[in-house]
C-alpha cells in the first residue's frame, strides 16, 4: 500500500486515525501494530510472518542481553538479521554470480539455480537494520531491553516508517512508546510534513523520472551528451525528491501519531565535499553505519591505513545494502574512494575555492548516480561515455518530446527546493518582528499554498500517475 494511492489516503488513514483517537491510552500501541500488520499485510501477504519473526527474536535478544547472557542475545540477534537479508535480498545475487562462475569451469550450474527465485521482502533492509540497532544498544547498556511486546512489536511495525524508513532507533522513541500525546500543533506539523513529502514526491519527482527514464532508455547511438546530462540531473532530482518525499511524509504521519522521527535529508545537494554529503544524505542510514560498523572497526583510531580500510569496508557495505547488484557495489565504493581522497587533501590542509567545492560535488554525485540508476555495469560505462561525448549530435526530437515547458518548470523549482531557501525564508518570516498582522497573512499564504498543493497532489493521483517509490525495492 504506496503513501500516495487513494485506498491508503482517503480509506486507510483515516480510518487508522478515527480508531486511533477514539481507542483508550493503554490500547493505541496495539491498535498502531494491528493496522502496521494489515498495512504490510496488504502488499505482502504471507511474508508478514517473517517480520513478526525479525520482532519476536529480536525481543527474546533484547531479553537475553538483560538477564545476563550478554553475548549469546547479540549475537543471535545479529546473525539472525544478516542470515535473513543474505537470503532473502542476496541469493538471487549470489546465485547468478555463481552460475557464471560455475558455467565458465563448465560445470553443471543446476544446484545453483535453486536460489534464483527469491522473493525480496519490503522494506526487509530497514527493519533489520532497525531492530539490529535495539539489541546493539541494549548490548551497549544504552537502552534497556523492553519487556512488553506489544510495545516492541509496534516499534518495529509502525506503517510510517516501516518500508522505507527513516531508520529510526529504539532509543530515540523509547519514551513516546510508553507515554506520548499529540497536541494541536504537532498534528498540524504533521499534516504539514505529509503535504510537502506528496507534493515533492507526486510533482517534482514523477515528473522528473519521465525525463530521466526516457534518456536512460536511450540506445547509445540515440543519445547525445547534453541528453545524458539532462538524464541524470533529472536522475538526481528524481531520487532525491523521491526519498526525501518519502521521509517527510513518515515523519509527519509520526507526528500524527505522537512520535518524533529523526530527519532522514538536509539538502545535500549543497555540500562542498563527499563527507558533508553523507552527513545531509539518508542521515539515519549514514550515522547508523557510522555508529555501529565503522565505530566498531575501529574507525579512525589506529592509523590512516586502517581508516582507509575500513572506510572502504563501510562503503562497500554501503552500496550492497541499497541493492543486489554490481553497479551498487562500485557506486559504494565511488563514493568511498572520494572520502579517502578528500581525507588525504585535507591531512595536507589542501582546500578547494568554495565554487569549485561545489561543482566537483555536483559532478561527482552526478556520475555516481548513473552506476546507481544502471542495470548493468556496461549500461553505466555506456552512458558515462556519452555524458562526455561532446561530439554527437543531439537527438532534437528526443528533446521536443520530453522537455515541455511543464517538466522545465519542474525541474527549475526542484532546483530551487533542493536548496534552503524556502527553509531560510520562512525561519527569518517566524523569527522577525514583524508585526502580528503580517506575519498571520504570511500563514495564510502558507495555508493556502499547502491546500493547493494537496490538491495538485490529488490531480496526478486521480490520474494514475506514474508512481514508484525508488526506495521500496531496498
Amino acid at each position: 500500500m504506496l503513501f500516495t494511492s487513494p485506498i491508503f489516503l482517503f480509506l486507510f488513514l483515516p480510518l487508522v486515525l478515527l480508531i486511533y483517537f477514539l481507542t483508550p491510552k493503554k490500547l493505541k500501541n496495539l491498535t498502531l501494530l494491528v493496522f502496521s500488520l494489515v498495512f504490510y499485510t496488504w502488499g505482502e501477504n504471507e511474508l508478514v510472518l517473517l517480520i513478526m519473526l525479525s520482532a519476536s527474536v529480536d525481543y527474546f535478544s533484547g531479553l537475553i542481553i538483560s538477564y545476563g547472557k550478554r553475548k549469546l542475545g547479540l549475537y543471535i540477534s545479529i546473525v539472525f538479521n544478516i542470515s535473513i537479508l543474505l537470503y532473502f535480498k542476496y541469493a538471487n545475487f549470489i546465485s547468478s554470480n555463481l552460475v557464471q562462475v560455475l558455467e565458465s569451469f563448465n560445470m553443471n550450474p543446476e544446484n545453483a539455480l535453486n536460489f534464483s527465485n527469491v522473493v525480496l521482502p519490503l522494506g526487509i533492509s530497514f527493519y533489520t537494520f532497525q531492530t539490529m540497532s535495539y539489541t546493539i544498544d541494549v548490548y551497549r547498556g544504552h537502552v534497556k531491553a523492553s519487556k512488553n511486546f506489544i510495545d516492541f512489536a509496534t516499534y518495529v511495525t509502525l506503517f510510517p516508517q516501516l518500508i522505507a524508513g527513516p531508520i529510526v532507533r529504539y532509543a530515540v522513541i523509547e519514551k513516546e512508546l510508553k507515554n506520548r500525546s499529540v497536541s494541536s500543533k504537532m498534528f498540524y506539523d504533521g499534516v504539514e510534513h505529509f503535504i510537502i513529502g506528496l507534493s515533492k514526491k507526486m510533482i517534482i519527482a514523477n515528473n522528473c523520472a519521465l525525463l530521466a527514464d526516457g534518456v536512460f532508455n536511450l540506445a547509445p547511438s540515440e543519445s547525445s551528451a547534453m541528453i545524458a546530462w539532462l538524464g541524470i540531473i533529472a536522475y538526481s532530482f528524481q531520487i532525491y525528491f523521491d526519498f526525501s518525499g518519502y521521509s517527510d511524509m513518515a515523519i509527519g504521519l509520526g507526528k500524527m501519531f505522537g512520535f518524533n522521527f529523526p530527519e532522514n535529508f538536509n539538502f545535500p545537494y549543497i555540500s562542498k565535499s563527499i563527507k558533508e554529503f553523507w552527513r545531509r544524505w539518508h542521515i539515519t542510514l549514514s550515522t547508523w553505519f557510522r555508529d555501529y560498523l565503522y565505530i566498531s572497526l575501529g574507525g579512525n583510531r589506529q592509523g590512516k591505513w586502517r581508516t582507509y580500510t575500513n572506510l572502504i569496508i563501510v562503503f562497500f557495505i554501503t552500496g550492497l545494502w541499497h541493492g543486489a547488484n554490481w553497479t551498487f557495489v562500485v557506486w559504494g565504493l565511488f563514493h568511498g574512494t572520494f572520502l579517502i581522497i578528500e581525507r588525504v587533501l585535507e591531512n595536507k590542509n589542501l582546500k578547494l575555492p568554495v565554487v569549485f567545492s561545489h561543482v566537483y560535488v555536483i559532478l561527482i554525485l552526478n556520475i555516481s548516480w548513473v552506476f546507481f540508476r544502471s542495470n548493468t555495469m556496461n549500461d553505466a560505462f555506456n552512458y558515462i561515455s556519452t555524458m562526455f561525448n561532446f561530439s554527437l549530435e543531439t537527438n532534437t526530437a528526443f528533446l521536443s518530446f520530453y522537455l515541455t515547458k511543464e517538466l522545465l518548470f519542474i525541474l527549475v523549482i526542484a532546483f530551487v527546493f533542493s536548496t534552503p531557501i524556502y527553509k531560510k525564508l520562512s525561519h527569518y518570516i517566524h523569527n522577525s518582528k514583524l508585526f502580528t498582522g503580517t506575519k498571520n497573512v504570511f500563514l495564510s499564504l502558507k495555508l493556502i499554498g499547502l491546500f493547493i498543493l494537496l490538491l495538485i497532489c490529488f490531480t496526478y493521483i486521480a490520474t494514475d500517475s506514474y508512481n514508484p517509490f525508488i526506495y521500496f525495492r531496498f
